[in-house]
């Protein structure tokens, strides 16, 4: 980002009265971005990071003796919902984020389907070893996301709610999780995107064996639903904030269909899950990438198959797609 677009993306975190705080991340994906907003009664923050050393620091830094009025949550995945726990306790809070991401944030680190998790990625076509490892690998998130938040408020569609001294829209944008929500600022033409619109990635729209049977249909519909509000603004998680947001949501779109594609093509022959994600992924990862890229690929195949376009078997113990 050059130095014009620098301070135009600043200018309008300006004129919505938003700070940005930058969240470092140990992973590829190396930040989030939370932010604060002052109004009459306190300070609103949105999002918090994942409960570890790095992010209590930077809490602790810029709360200092400020009131905080409420915490809002775009949806329940670590680094935005792991430390919403501890800041509650901390400053006592109001929180809200929606009844779905409330609901799978209190189960998705819940030993009962951690342990379940093995299984699933053996299905997947994944050696044990390595489905043990990524099972574990989500383990690791427990103590990144305790204690859990006490949800006071769930959102509802069209709600009406205040972020420092402007008014927002809550919109509900399913498909990265299954109750992901946005804050929309009609005035401004400003969309508190979260991770449903990022400038530089494509979103991870994962199946995860819970919840919605198939998140890329739900997701594509929910770009489609923003498209309509043709957003000058967008200020998203990941990266800078930028302008025009249905030039990026045609990219994303455009990039899904052509993701699709290539994987109906694969299942000329029959494959594993994790044998289509070998070819769309076709570069080293992490324990932690491996997870995101099996329930990509999971994502795809199930919107193929939801279409008729591929079918699916159990063979021995993994499920195999094919084309129809």
């Amino acid at each position: 980002m050059n130095d014009v677009q620098q301070a135009k993306s600043q200018g309008v975190l300006d004129e919505l009265g938003l700070k940005l705080i930058r969240h470092p991340l140990p992973f590829r994906l190396n930040h989030v971005n939370c932010f604060m907003a002052e109004g009459e009664e306190g300070w609103t923050i949105i999002d918090t990071g994942l409960n570890n050393d790095v992010s209590r620091e930077l809490w602790g830094q810029e709360i200092g003796d400020k009131t905080v009025e409420q915490i809002l949550l775009t949806h329940y995945h670590p680094d935005h919902f792991g430390y919403a726990g501890g800041l509650q306790q901390k400053t006592g809070a109001r929180l809200s984020m929606s009844k779905i991401d409330a609901d799978a944030g209190m189960k998705s680190w819940d030993d009962t389907f951690l342990d379940a998790l093995p299984g699933y990625y053996q299905a997947a076509g994944i050696p044990q070893e390595a489905a043990q490892e990524m099972a574990d690998n989500t383990r690791a998130f427990q103590p990144l996301v305790s204690p859990l938040p006490e949800v006071d408020h769930y959102f509802g569609e069209r709600e009406k709610i205040r972020i420092g001294r402007l008014e927002y829209e809550v919109l509900f944008v399913p498909g990265h999780s299954d109750g992901m929500v946005c804050f929309y600022q009609r005035e401004h033409n400003a969309l508190l995107a979260a991770d449903h619109i990022l400038p530089r990635i494509t979103p991870n729209i994962s199946y995860w064996f819970h919840g919605d049977p198939n998140p890329l249909l739900t997701y594509m519909r929910s770009l489609k639903k923003i498209r309509k509000l043709d957003v000058e603004w967008v200020i998203p998680s990941h990266g800078q904030p930028f302008q025009g947001a249905n030039k990026r949501i045609d990219e994303l779109l455009a990039h899904h269909e052509e993701r699709l594609d290539a994987t109906w093509q694969m299942l000329k022959q029959p494959l594993t899950i994790f044998e289509v994600r070998e070819r769309l992924f076709d570069r080293p990862l992490t324990v932690h990438e491996m997870r995101f890229a099996v329930g990509e690929t999971l994502a795809h195949l199930e919107y193929l198959r939801s279409e008729g376009r591929c079918e699916r078997a159990m063979e021995g113990e993994r499920w195999v797609y094919k084309q129809t």
